[in-house]
């Protein structure tokens, strides 16, 4: 049987049961929805599902609605970018040389269960209300996961295949780009795709709180305002979004990572 066989055989196979069910459980959400705001009958407190679905269809015809989510998007890309050079090179340098390990050891430590909302008067103070806030603020919360995750993945590696190298005649630059690297790849991986969502939830919480452009400030505006159905609207793309930048992230992490054993399938 050839690949492209196996690959047909295996979409035959592949069940619609997981689509029904994602929609039956989300036909159910709307349902619970609905009748809430029956049962309160305040659309200021709980809109109805229509009255948020005219909200939302208006801000999808709205220029400056577009403008906000590409500003949040790229936001949260350029600091995930960021974090990810910071963060991976931090934990290589960690997990590879002890002095770097017993120097950065009570640092990170001490850094490390700071939430990043802590940081965001000081930043404000800093950079004031302006997308390299909103940056800063993405790097700070996802750069210490990333880089303790690199740490333990570099140190999984088995020593006996970094000996094994080493006995071949491996220089330290290549051990680490043959052997160490792949080895931790799955931990790297793994760290990406979790700071993903996490960094969508930073540039929201500074455009929100901190005044950065974005989404998150348009919600507050909408919030000022007394407009539940913008508020409601506004959460329903950003769940989305959620949904969508997860995807991605898992996809990517598959697809950059098919070879390792761990992400192989029988």
């Amino acid at each position: 049987m050839t690949a492209i066989d196996r690959r047909t055989a295996r979409g035959r196979r592949r069940s619609p049961l997981p689509l029904l069910y994602g929609g039956l459980g989300v036909a159910l959400l709307l349902t619970a929805w609905q009748l809430g705001s029956a049962q309160l009958g305040s659309e200021a407190a709980l809109p109805s599902v229509p009255t948020v679905a005219l909200a939302l269809g208006g801000l999808l015809g709205q220029p400056a609605f577009w403008g906000g989510l590409l500003t949040t998007v790229g936001i949260a890309l350029l600091g995930w970018a960021i974090a990810a050079v910071v963060g991976v090179g931090l934990g290589i340098l960690v997990g590879t040389s002890p002095v770097a390990h017993a120097a950065t050891r009570v640092p990170l430590e001490f850094l490390r269960p700071i939430p990043a909302i802590v940081i965001l008067p000081l930043a404000m103070l800093a950079l004031g209300p302006t997308a390299e806030m909103g940056v800063f603020l993405v790097v700070f919360g996802i750069t210490l996961p990333i880089a303790a995750q690199t740490a333990a993945g570099v140190e999984s590696v088995d020593p006996v295949m970094r000996n094994t190298a080493r006995s071949f005649g491996l220089g330290s630059a290549e051990i680490l780009a043959r052997v160490v690297l792949p080895g931790a790849s799955p931990f790297i991986g793994t760290a990406m795709r979790v700071a993903a969502p996490i960094t969508l939830i930073m540039t929201v919480v500074a455009g929100m709180l901190g005044g950065a452009p974005g989404l998150g400030s348009a919600l507050t505006v909408a919030q000022s305002s007394g407009r539940s159905d913008l508020i409601f609207a506004y959460v329903l793309v950003l769940g989305v979004l959620g949904l969508l930048v997860q995807a991605a992230a898992a996809a990517a992490e598959r697809r950059l990572l098919h070879w390792h054993s761990s992400y192989r399938k029988g």
